[in-house]
């Protein structure tokens, strides 16, 4: 992990030369926001994480404790495969129609059959990672190792669509993310939800937040 001073009252967390960011980001965010609400960071107003890097923001003018920083992650294991205890979440459960117009061709493209692309996707937890691109759009990483990887590891599609539909579930890049709105996209759809992602009119308008489990359910089956 390197620290990199973002401005006079932020510290950037990078763990792009770890072998595996993801779980090293999500690991330091989970830990950062507990030590925030337990009250050991003094100052500090928010913990965002990315895709290799973890934002550490104090309020204006106050400086920031790296000290404090430091003395929560000091224990912390960033190995691939060591857990704690207040990981363990209850999974948000998004169904999904399994009839995206790219499904067939990630499943040729990963040398799987449909009903494999399926169970990959079905069969493995997912963590979101951290949010971005759009309100309410998380990106998910898989929890263990599965045939999920050979699914993420598709990279983006060669051209973006235009406009890709409210609720499409989606792969690309290491990624599931279900888009919570109607916008631009250059990921493989898989299916689509008909769950709402982002909703103005909660008190929580983000369905999704960073460390969040999700399992995705096939509708077809549950029928």
């Amino acid at each position: 992990m390197r620290e990199l001073p973002a401005g006079r009252d932020a510290l950037l967390l990078d763990f792009s030369g770890d072998p595996h960011p993801s779980i090293a980001t999500l690991k330091a965010h989970s830990v950062l926001k507990a030590a925030m609400a337990a009250g050991s960071l003094p100052g500090v107003l928010d913990v965002v994480p990315a895709a290799e890097t973890v934002l550490v923001q104090a309020e204006p003018g106050g400086g920031l404790d790296e000290l404090s920083i430091r003395r929560a992650l000091r224990h912390v294991d960033f190995t691939e495969g060591a857990t704690d205890s207040s990981e363990v979440l209850e999974p948000i459960a998004i169904p999904v129609h399994y009839t995206g117009i790219d499904l067939d061709e990630a499943a040729q493209r990963c040398a799987m059959s449909v009903a494999e692309v399926i169970g990959a996707h079905t069969h493995t937890l997912w963590r979101v990672q951290f949010m971005g691109f759009a309100p309410g759009f998380g990106y998910l990483v898989p929890q263990q190792s599965s045939a999920a990887t050979t699914l993420t590891a598709l990279g983006r599609r060669e051209q973006s669509r235009p406009s890709v539909p409210a609720g499409s579930v989606a792969v690309a890049a290491g990624y599931s993310a279900v888009y919570p709105r109607e916008s631009p996209g250059g990921w493989w759809l898989l299916g689509s939800t008909d769950i709402a992602l982002w909703d103005t009119d909660s008190e929580r308008p983000a369905l999704l937040t960073p460390g969040a489990v999700v399992r995705f359910t096939d509708v077809r089956a549950d029928a």
